[in-house]
């Protein structure tokens, strides 16, 4: 068992962490279809996307030091 690769804890915890965050993935998927058209490139939804991950990594971050030895 020494030898075996560790498992990472975070991957399994952001899957589970993801389903009370539907709120900010929503935001940020409305804001994707809205500017879906736009060529220009001026449009972004970078704000809604790291909302997202912060409500992600917040989640995780109070399960994932249970973890860590």
């Amino acid at each position: 068992m020494a030898d075996d690769e560790p498992i990472d804890p975070k991957k399994e915890l952001e899957e589970r962490c993801k389903a009370p965050c539907t709120r900010p993935l929503r935001e940020y998927q409305a804001c994707a279809k809205r500017i879906q058209g736009d060529e220009t490139g001026n449009k972004h939804c970078t704000g809604q996307y790291f909302d997202y991950w912060r409500c992600v990594d917040k989640c995780v971050a109070t399960k994932l030091f249970s973890y860590l030895k």
